[in-house]
């Protein structure tokens, strides 16, 4: 297994003794690697605040996330910039201990993310990693894209609808 980009790992046995915030800063060559794995245009900036406890033989991580970055726009390619601000929750369980066989795993509205790790140590860098990649824009578009899909006769969603095709039908009698 590979090293993340950007890794922080925690022994688990320190957790306990983990008082107050923990606080973790990509640098430029962690953005950088980032960037190319995420296939961004730019990540000038990505770090988080958080805290570590345990429950329930589970280690819980509750924090903050910040980053900037661009995406590229899915019709021009241009770089979109990006503010993500956001609070997380994330639940590590060791791997195999998280459900029994027969179990079934329900999920509802205040249910967190859960994370699988070998019971020796978590990778908070990887999991404010990831965290980012979830809260990013899914298909950024640059202010241009509309008028550069209608210049390449990409019709809108309200021209490609059913009911835009009954209205043409309609306007032909």
């Amino acid at each position: 297994m590979t090293t993340p980009e950007f890794s922080r790992p925690v022994r688990a046995d320190q957790v306990r003794r983990m008082t107050g915030d923990v606080h973790v800063a990509a640098d430029a060559a962690e953005r950088a690697a980032l960037a190319k794995r995420f296939g961004l245009a730019a990540l000038d900036r990505l770090e988080a605040d958080y805290v570590l406890t345990e429950e329930d033989g589970a280690i819980l991580a509750r924090g903050r996330l910040r980053a900037a970055l661009a995406q590229p726009c899915v019709a021009t390619a241009e770089p979109v910039p990006e503010t993500i601000d956001t609070d997380f929750t994330l639940r590590f369980v060791v791997e195999g201990e998280a459900l029994g066989e027969d179990e079934e795993l329900e999920l509802d509205a205040e249910d967190v993310d859960t994370i699988g790790y070998d019971g020796q140590q978590i990778d908070m860098g990887e999991a404010v990693a990831e965290t980012m990649a979830l809260a990013m824009t899914p298909y950024p578009r640059s202010p241009q894209a509309d008028a550069y899909l209608k210049e390449a006769g990409v019709l809108s969603e309200e021209q490609a609808s059913p009911f835009a095709a009954l209205l043409a039908l309609k306007d032909e009698k």
